[in-house]
C-alpha cells in the first residue's frame, strides 16, 4: 500500500496482517505512517496504489460508514465526540447512521445502552445525560471507546487509548482488551507507550518513514530494541533534570495563594524563574482544570500574580501581556488552528508585533516562523503547510513555538507530550530544559508520572482538588507521586 500527499510520501509499499484473536502494536516516531494507515482503514482516507485483503479477498473501504460495515472500528487519539451531545447520544451515534432512514430512538434505551457500555468500563457512576462538553479529556476519552467497544467489531484499532487516562483507568481498559482478544477480536493497539506495548502485544510492527521496518513475535523483546528500530539509533539514558538544576535562589515569577475555582480548593504556591514544576494528581484531582483557571479560562477566586503584579480573574489577554503563555492538553481542540499555516500558527499569539497600521507584515512573518521552526527542529516541507496535516509532535512544536514567540515569563504546559513518540518526547523535554536555562519559568502538568520525574525540580500532588504535598529532590519518584494521589 501507499499514500502520497503533496510532497509527502506518508506510506511506501507497505505490507502488514493482522489476525483475529491477537493483540497486533503498531509502534513508531510520529510522522511514521501509522495514522495514515489507520485511517485509510477507517475509510477517511484512500491508498494511491496498493489493495486492502478482508477475509482474503480484496475490498475497498471507500467511506467510514463502509469500515464499520465490514467489522472495523476505530478510536482516535483525537476525540471525535460532539460535545453539545449527551453521552448516550454520543455512545449511540454510530448506529443512527447506519440507519438508512430517520428513526426515533427512545430515550430509556439510549441510557440503557450507554450505562452498559461505560460499565464495562468501571464508569457506572457517569450520567448518560451529561453533556460530552462538560467531561474532562480522560472521562471523554473512556467515552469514545466505550462507544467502540459496544460496536461489537471484528478489529477494534485503538490509537493511543489511554494518553489522559489515570493508571487505574488504564488497567480496567487492558483489562477489557484482553478480554476483547479472548472473543476473538483483532486489536491493533497504536502507542507510544513502550512498556504497554510490551505488556499487551502478541505481535508488534515497527514503522518509520511511511515503511513497516520489521514486525515481530512479544518474545523476550526489549524497549531498546524497539526504540533503535523506531528512530534508528540510540537515545541514550536522559538524566532527571533536579539532578543537573536548581532554582532555589532565582526570583519568583508566579505566585498563587488561596486558588479557589470548580474543582480547585485554596491552592498556594510558587514557581521560581527557570524553574521546572510538575503537577500531578488523578484525572479527578482538579490538575487538569488548573491550566484554564490559571490563564484566566475559568472564573476563579484568590490570587495569582507575576512578578508580584496581579493578574485580572478572567482575561487571557490580560495572562499573555503580563508574560503568561499557555499549551493546553487538547491539542486539536483548542491548541491548534489546524485549517491555517505553520506560519499562521506560529504568529498567532502575537499578531500586534507582526502588524503595522492593521497591516500584516508577512516578510518578518516569514522570518520569525522559519526560526522558530529551526529553533524546535520542527519536520515541515514548507511554511505554507496546513497545521493539520504535520504529525502530532510536529504540531506540539509548532504550538510550543507560538508561545515562545510571545516571550513568556512563565509557561504552562498541559500534557506537554500526549500522544508523541519516544524520540519527539526527548526533543521536546530538551527544549523545555533550554527555555528553562534561559530564565523562564515551567508549569508542567502531566498524567505521565515518569514525565514528571525526569523533568520537574518539584513537583506538587493534587487529590480532590487540594494540595496534598509538594515533593522534591529524591522524593520525586513514580511511588511517591501515585502514594499522595491516592492517599485517604
Amino acid at each position: 500500500m501507499t499514500k502520497r500527499f503533496p510532497g509527502v510520501l506518508a506510506l511506501d509499499r507497505i505490507e502488514i496482517a493482522f489476525q483475529p484473536g491477537e493483540v497486533h502494536a503498531v509502534i513508531g516516531e510520529n510522522g511514521a505512517g501509522k495514522s495514515t494507515l489507520m485511517n485509510i482503514l477507517a475509510g477517511d482516507l484512500q491508498p494511491n496504489d496498493g489493495q486492502i485483503f478482508i477475509d482474503g479477498k480484496p475490498q475497498i473501504i471507500s467511506t467510514p460508514l463502509v469500515s464499520r460495515a465490514q467489522g472495523i472500528t476505530v478510536v482516535y487519539q483525537e476525540l471525535a465526540l460532539c460535545p453539545t451531545l449527551s453521552i448516550a447520544e454520543n455512545i449511540m451515534m454510530p448506529d443512527m447512521a447506519a440507519r438508512s432512514v430517520a428513526t426515533i430512538v427512545p430515550r430509556d434505551l439510549m441510557r440503557r445502552e450507554a450505562r452498559s457500555a461505560l460499565a464495562r468500563l468501571g464508569m457506572a457512576d457517569l450520567d448518560p445525560d451529561t453533556k460530552v462538553g462538560r467531561l474532562s479529556v480522560a472521562e471523554a476519552q473512556l467515552v469514545e471507546i466505550a462507544r467502540a467497544i459496544r460496536q461489537k467489531a471484528r478489529l477494534l484499532v485503538l490509537d493511543e487509548p489511554n494518553s489522559a487516562l489515570s493508571t487505574r483507568e488504564s488497567e480496567r481498559l487492558f483489562e477489557i482488551v484482553r478480554q476483547l482478544r479472548a472473543e476473538g477480536v483483532g486489536v491493533i493497539y497504536v502507542s507510544h507507550h513502550l512498556d504497554e506495548v510490551l505488556d499487551l502485544a502478541d505481535r508488534i510492527t515497527v514503522m518509520r518513514d511511511g515503511r513497516t521496518i520489521e514486525t515481530m513475535a512479544n518474545d523476550n523483546v526489549s524497549q531498546a530494541r524497539l526504540i533503535r528500530a523506531m528512530v534508528g539509533r540510540d537515545l541514550g539514558a536522559a538524566q532527571p533534570w533536579a539532578l543537573q538544576h536548581s532554582s532555589g535562589a532565582a526570583p519568583v515569577v508566579l505566585s498563587v495563594a488561596d486558588l479557589s475555582a470548580p474543582g480547585l480548593d485554596r491552592i498556594s504556591f510558587t514557581v521560581r524563574a527557570g524553574e521546572i514544576l510538575g503537577i500531578g494528581g488523578l484525572p479527578d484531582s482538579g490538575k487538569d482544570r488548573l491550566g484554564d483557571v490559571l490563564f484566566g479560562l475559568i472564573p476563579r477566586n484568590g490570587k495569582v500574580a507575576i512578578d508580584g503584579k496581579d493578574l485580572p480573574a478572567a482575561d487571557p489577554s490580560a495572562s499573555i501581556r503580563r508574560g503568561m503563555a499557555y499549551v493546553p492538553a487538547d491539542r486539536r481542540g483548542s491548541g491548534a488552528l489546524l485549517s491555517m499555516s505553520v506560519a499562521e500558527n506560529v504568529v498567532s499569539a502575537s499578531l500586534k508585533k507582526f502588524s503595522l497600521s492593521g497591516f500584516l507584515r508577512r516578510a518578518k512573518i516569514k522570518r520569525e516562523a522559519r526560526a522558530e521552526v529551526a529553533r524546535l527542529d520542527a519536520r515541515i516541507s514548507h511554511l505554507g503547510q496546513k497545521l493539520a496535516t504535520l504529525s502530532g509532535g510536529n504540531q506540539q512544536k509548532i504550538i510550543l513555538g507560538r508561545s515562545l514567540v510571545t516571550h513568556p515569563r512563565l509557561l504552562v504546559l498541559h500534557e506537554p507530550t500526549r500522544g508523541i513518540d519516544v524520540g519527539a518526547k526527548t526533543e521536546i523535554y530538551s527544549i523545555l530544559r533550554q527555555i528553562a536555562g534561559e530564565g523562564v519559568a515551567i508549569i508542567m502538568i502531566s498524567s505521565e508520572m515518569p514525565e514528571l520525574v525526569m523533568n520537574a525540580e518539584r513537583v506538587l500532588v493534587l487529590r480532590g482538588g487540594r494540595l496534598s504535598e509538594e515533593l522534591r529532590g529524591t522524593d520525586v519518584n513514580e511511588e511517591a507521586i501515585l502514594a499522595r494521589a491516592m492517599a485517604p
